[in-house]
């Protein structure tokens, strides 16, 4: 009975497909590839939609209280009041919830309907995607996007290779390999071949992670082991291979992309989360209200109604025989009454009015030609109506890099050669850098056939160096043109590169361009025209890049000529350079430092001749350490660096990743505004580091860069561990801590000075000697200012700065200010590595890394997968309790939008994954600025400022019927005519509160952006909180104290000039309304800061609508208060009630408001004072990162970084990746001797023990930033005592040694899985 079924258990464990088997995975119940995002269908709408409608408390609320109107005996108002609004508001949510479900029903259809190759009994067929099953095997074709995740079985390529492009997964333009079995590269594209194979694949189950998978082919009964290499993923496309073949192992919902698009979650702003706990409360004050009244009505009519039932008669369904029962039941009945009555205090208009409101505010960010990007037409768009005021609040920005950051664009910017400078345009008649801009005039290319009308340079000296036959510049292009793994092709006519990384196609487009193109390569050559002459060279090995080594080399030869090339991080270069080159060295550190401190990417570039004696002997001792079958790795590197040493510096290159336009300016301000900006990205950590310094998130003015990259959890605990003793030494010296601050205060004499200091030491330094107090960290600029002329100036320029625009001030005894001016990029920042993520998000660990993290301006976390960037922004919702905003722009980025608060999607070049995901879409990252800061910060202004108004009207409104049940013997007699009661939310107060919340603004949108410290209030949720709620609702019993006692003082037993008694229950009525609705729009005027045409429509127009609506239905419809306003407007009593009651109400309003304004100004006050004089919040309005920004100070770190991943050597050597025939190669492959034969037959077979042995090497090497800090320093500080220290045994170990062995040795042998091929 408990016995399971096959299927069952491999539904468990495993995962079974059969290629072109239906049946055989039909049993397995598998996903097909049907997408689906939307929530409703057309029947399950209505009941859904009214489900979730009803499940907010308000609506529940509501729902109850028309059950009640229903009711004859206990309602005394009509069950419209309360119907019309509820069925309003559930409509015009329901349209809202219909219009958002169809844009993702077209989405999913979009999706869906593409069109997919697939092979259907024996032929190929043309089928819809959602029609694609597991098991079958489909075609794709160059620039297809990959339909679902699949197995490679064959491909047009040689070697079973394809490209591919994983844009939609990780951002990454750049292109992948992948290469199928070989034993299945013979199916080709015969479709009898492929219809008839039938291989069964053995997998893991769907998850997520994407550069995983396992599995096993078996297939004519031999099992082969399957890999990442050999899958193709759903959303990658494919790029510069004709056609491939494949089956599919994971559809649909299965598939890694949807695996890691996560979970669609309701989205509710802070505002709405409030709300619900402001009504909860409000509905417990009215069951106080409505029980406390009940209690005094049972009383009332147990001592004295019960005497007064010949004019008062009870209900016949009140028991009259025993009084305390029948006076008990009345007030039961009068409980539920008066919640009717009262229940305007919570009015359904409320949740209208904020409906309408957050519609109106989409359509001004949709409508902002600020946030328009002309080149796509791309306006930004409000996906959804609801979070609008939450764009307001944000405390954490996540931010992906490849195209959110950056435009994924290298472009070649500066280079230095031979200690000279190139790329910097000077001003002959100043001698000043011209700025570069695109009005500049670039350098005329047009003499070389081969240059690309895109390039742009404009430094023209470097051209004429270059056409003038200068040497080393010769040699330094020479070196871009060769040393890299790039290939060539011609397409139509115009010959293109296909490079493995942006970094290495930037390089050799600008070769290219300066007159050294890059041709051709086979397995074993390079040819590249130099000036339009051929040059041909023999590639003898590639010394292929990787992230330990962090440098590539060729070794090539060309007639007797045998050269090395390499290029790599710097510091990497500078320690393998032969002696004597002290001074172009320190020139060219110069140049790095400050290419670097302009957020450049830099290379440097470096060679070495060698001797054909030495270059065989290093061959020889190399193949042996390549067969070692111990420490294989570390001999391989040891003999790896032997030959790259003693190397001749060529020069340093410098490109540019370039960044969308305003991404540092936006950073600035936004961190201005007290918003921490994380930075989540799949590239690697010194790509994603350089980027930080590009746009200004990290700095050389911070105190420390802490770099998070242990393998182990104890590795990263102890990295944590330092790093908050590095913050707890920080925080003892800084100027305005305790001892820093207290040191410099103790002394009264003190003379009025302004104090720099700056302090720059290391801490953290691992050393031998015993420990010792660290000294204080780097500290930037402080200045104490001791400023007489402010005492008495209150809200003045000087005050304001002080005060608001810089930081708190500390006043001394004598009335001066002391004001502490610090540097805004003091701090610290953290890189975490994805690996170290993974223990860093762990439980025991989780409290620590969120102690770091919350200390650091910035955080930058690299190499993370897509579902790791969801799990950083939910722990920062979980453990901080914070506001989120999350900013990407590809599929990668899905699951980081849909977790955070708000999610941004960048409508890019990486397809519309995110943006069909995202809450709000903009074009370029710089929009984010002014979403957040402008209409943003004005969404949360507007919305506070409608709440407070709000619930002050209302309970103004509603209270008035608690003052006058003390007079009615609480009966729940209205003091206002039923239909005012009706119509007072609806028509008389509602187009002038909806006016405030859509037009109202503090500031202008200018300032708005210049002053980012106007957005604090939203972070902290100064202007509406449950505090402002009370001061609204004590204003609201105020006024309608106020308002009823007033009126009733004067009409109680009042008579007017003709003899007329007034004191009637009507006449008391409409003079309050009346009073009311002047009273509210004497308020909301002075609660309007910004007045336009609609505000003066509204607010005068609705006052004048009230006494015309009170004509209409007294006087036509015939209502029962005819004639009680009019009498009462022709006697002068009304008059001077009026203007008593209404000054009476204002002037605590303008007094308070005057005294805030004088004594305590917030800073839109003072910027709205000092809007004719121009001054700014920030010192520095410079975006690019220059040293004269920086006040002159240059940067000891390095600019190294490249994208370069390892394994494209191996594919070019081997000749795996070549078009060609190995026959047609120019230098053709050696097959060597019989001895060469054995000895490579032998490496083959050990080479997948190097591999592990590579891995485990790489995950010892550790990183540590401060050593890194450290040495950086050590190098530059004594750059020119740098010498041979004699590794490597150069051109004397080359000449000196014989040449043994080398007649029973080819020159080349097929070495084709070795990291440096011998050819």
């Amino acid at each position: 009975m408990g016995t399971k079924t096959q299927p069952q258990l491999a539904k468990e464990n495993e995962r079974r497909i059969r290629a072109n088997d239906k049946e055989f995975n039909a049993q397995f119940k598998y996903h097909n590839n049907y997408i689906k995002t939307s929530k409703y269908s057309l029947f399950t709408f209505l009941p859904f939609n009214l489900l979730e409608q009803f499940q907010r408390l308000a609506n529940f609320y509501f729902l109850c209280l028309l059950v009640l109107q229903l009711i004859p005996a206990i309602s005394s108002l009509t069950p419209v009041t309360t119907a019309i609004p509820l069925i309003g508001v559930l409509t015009l949510t329901a349209v809202k919830d219909a219009y958002d479900d169809i844009q993702r029903h077209l989405s999913d259809s979009q999706v869906n309907n593409r069109k997919s190759k697939t092979l259907r009994n024996g032929k190929l067929v043309e089928a819809k995607w959602s029609e694609v099953q597991v098991g079958d095997v489909i075609r794709l074709d160059n620039n297809q996007f990959v339909a679902a995740d699949t197995l490679l079985l064959s491909t047009s390529e040689p070697n079973g290779l394809c490209f591919i492009e994983t844009a939609e997964l990780d951002g990454e333009t750049n292109l992948k390999a992948k290469q199928c079995l070989t034993e299945t590269i013979e199916l080709g594209d015969r479709h009898d071949s492929l219809w008839n194979f039938n291989g069964e694949i053995i997998c893991e189950r769907p998850n997520n992670l994407l550069n995983k998978f396992d599995g096993t082919l078996i297939w004519r009964g031999q099992r082969f082991a399957l890999d990442n290499e050999k899958i193709l993923l759903r959303g990658c496309v494919l790029r510069n291979t004709q056609w491939c073949y494949g089956v599919v192992v994971f559809a649909g919902v299965d598939t890694k992309l949807m695996q890691n698009s996560g979970k669609t979650q309701f989205k509710s702003t802070g505002v709405d989360r409030l709300l619900n706990f402001i009504i909860i409360g409000i509905v417990l004050f009215l069951v106080s209200i409505c029980a406390l009244f009940a209690i005094g009505c049972a009383i009332w009519e147990g001592f004295i109604g019960q005497h007064f039932q010949l004019y008062l008669p009870w209900e016949h369904i009140i028991p009259k025989d025993y009084i305390p029962t029948g006076a008990t039941v009345i007030g039961l009945l009068v409980f539920f009454s008066y919640a009717i009555v009262l229940n305007t205090v919570v009015p359904i208009s409320l949740y209208v009015s904020v409906e309408v409101i957050r519609f109106a505010q989409s359509f001004l960010i949709n409508w902002d030609e600020e946030m328009y990007y002309a080149p796509t037409k791309t306006y930004a768009k409000a996906r959804t109506t609801t979070l609008n005021e939450e764009l307001g609040q944000i405390q954490y920005i996540f931010s992906d890099k490849t195209g959110t950051l950056t435009q994924n664009i290298m472009t070649f910017n500066k280079c230095s050669i031979n200690g000279r400078s190139y790329g910097d345009v000077i001003d002959l008649r100043t001698g000043e850098l011209i700025e570069i801009t695109e009005a500049l005039q670039s350098v005329d290319f047009s003499a070389n056939p081969h240059h690309e009308s895109e390039f742009r340079w404009y430094d023209r000296t470097l051209l004429d160096a270059v056409r003038s036959d200068e040497e080393h510049s010769h040699v330094f292009f020479r070196l871009l043109a060769l040393c890299h793994t790039v290939m060539a092709e011609t397409v139509n006519g115009k010959l293109e590169y296909q490079a493995q990384s942006p970094d290495e196609a930037a390089l050799v487009s600008a070769a290219r361009n300066f007159g050294f193109v890059f041709r051709t390569r086979t397995p074993n050559s390079i040819t590249i025209e130099v000036m339009g002459k051929m040059e041909e060279y023999e590639l003898l090995n590639i010394l292929d890049f990787n992230n330990i080594r962090k440098r590539m080399s060729v070794i090539l030869r060309r007639g007797d000529s045998v050269v090395l090339y390499c290029k790599g991080a710097d510091n990497v270069i500078y320690d393998r350079l032969h002696g004597g080159q002290e001074d172009l060295k320190a020139r060219t550190q110069d140049h790095l430092n400050k290419f670097a401190s302009e957020g450049l990417r830099t290379l440097a570039l470096a060679e070495r001749r060698l001797t054909q004696q030495y270059y065989n002997d290093w061959r020889l001792r190399q193949q042996e350490a390549a067969l070692s079958m111990d420490s294989r790795e570390q001999k391989l590197n040891e003999i790896y660096e032997e030959i790259e040493s003693d190397m001749q510096l060529v020069g340093v290159t410098a490109i540019e990743d370039k960044l969308q336009d305003g991404v540092p300016k936006s950073i600035a301000n936004l961190q201005s505004a007290g918003i921490k900006i994380w930075v989540l990205t799949g590239d690697k950590q010194e790509t994603a580091i350089n980027i930080g310094y590009s746009c200004q998130l990290l700095t050389d003015d911070l105190a420390d860069v802490f770099i998070v990259d242990g393998n182990s959890v104890e590795e990263v605990e102890k990295q944590l561990r330092q790093f908050k003793e590095s913050i707890k030494i920080y925080n003892r010296f800084r100027p305005g801590g305790i001892d820093g601050f207290d040191q410099f205060n103790s002394d009264s004499n003190m003379d009025p000075v302004s104090v720099t200091m700056t302090h720059t030491s290391d801490f953290m330094q691992e050393t031998n000697l015993p420990p010792t107090p660290p000294p204080p960290p780097a500290i930037s600029v402080v200045t104490f200012r001791w400023d007489d002329k402010i005492k008495d100036n209150k809200g003045g320029p000087d005050s304001a700065e002080c005060n608001d625009l810089f930081g708190d001030e500390k006043r001394s005894d004598d009335g001066g200010c002391a004001s502490i001016v610090m540097d805004e990029n003091t701090g610290f920042a953290l890189v975490v590595n994805g690996h170290s993520l993974v223990h860093c998000l762990s439980p025991e660990l989780e409290t620590k890394f969120l102690d770091i993290a919350s200390n650091c301006k910035a955080v930058i976390c690299c190499r993370v997968t897509p579902l790791q960037k969801a799990l950083v922004v939910e722990l920062i919702k979980r453990a901080k309790n914070a506001v989120t905003l999350a900013i990407g722009d590809g599929a990668n980025d899905v699951s980081m939008i849909k977790a955070a608060h708000i999610g941004v999607g960048i409508s890019g070049q990486e397809g519309l994954q995110a943006v069909l995901s995202s809450d709000y879409s903009i074009a370029q990252f710089r929009y984010l600025e002014r979403l957040l800061l402008v209409h943003g910060r004005w969404s949360y202004y507007r919305m506070c400022k409608f709440l407070r108004y709000f619930f002050y009207k209302n309970f103004a409104f509603t209270l008035c019927h608690c003052w006058y049940s003390l007079f009615c013997g609480f009966s729940a007699q209205t003091v206002f005519d039923p239909m005012f009661i009706s119509v007072y939310n609806l028509f008389y107060t509602s187009l002038p509160v909806l006016a405030l919340g859509v037009f109202e603004q503090d500031v202008s949108d200018k300032n708005s952006v210049e002053f980012p410290r106007l957005y604090t209030p939203g972070l902290k949720s100064e202007l509406f909180n449950i505090r402002e709620f009370i001061y609204s609702v004590l204003h609201g019993a105020f006024t309608s104290l106020v308002l009823f006692l007033i009126p009733y003082g004067v009409y109680k037993d009042g008579v007017s000039a003709n003899g007329y008694i007034v004191s009637d229950h009507m006449t008391l009525g409409a003079v309050v309304a009346t009073i009311l609705i002047v009273d509210n729009t004497a308020q909301i005027s002075l609660y309007t800061s910004y007045w336009t045409v609609v505000n003066h429509v509204t607010i005068w127009g609705s006052l004048i609508w009230y006494f015309v609506l009170d004509y209409f239905y007294n006087y036509v419809i015939g209502g029962p208060y005819v004639g009680s306003l009019t009498q009462a407007m022709k006697d002068l009593t009304f008059w001077v009630t009026m203007l008593i009651t209404v000054m009476a109400l204002v002037a605590p309003v303008l007094a308070y408001k005057y005294y805030l304004l004088d004594v305590h100004p917030s800073l839109s006050d003072k910027i709205r004072q000092k809007s004719l004089k121009k001054f700014h919040s920030r010192a520095s309005s410079d975006v690019r990162r220059t040293a004269s920004s920086r006040r002159g100070r240059r940067s000891v770190r390095s600019g190294y970084a490249f994208a370069h991943q390892e394994g494209f050597g191996r594919l070019i050597t081997s000749g795996k990746i070549m078009h060609k025939l190995p026959q047609d190669f120019a230098f053709p492959l050696g097959l060597g001797t019989k001895k060469t034969q054995t000895l490579h037959n032998n490496l083959n077979s050990a080479d997948g023990q190097a591999a592990k042995t590579n891995n485990v090497s790489g995950q010892h090497m550790v990183n540590n930033n401060t050593n890194l800090r450290r040495n950086q320093n050590q190098n530059h500080s004594s750059m020119a005592d740098i010498t041979a220290d004699g590794r490597g045994t150069g051109g004397e170990g080359g000449r000196g040694s014989g040449s043994g062995g080398t007649d029973d040795m080819s020159p080349r042998a097929p070495c084709q899985d070795l990291d440096t091929i011998n050819l």
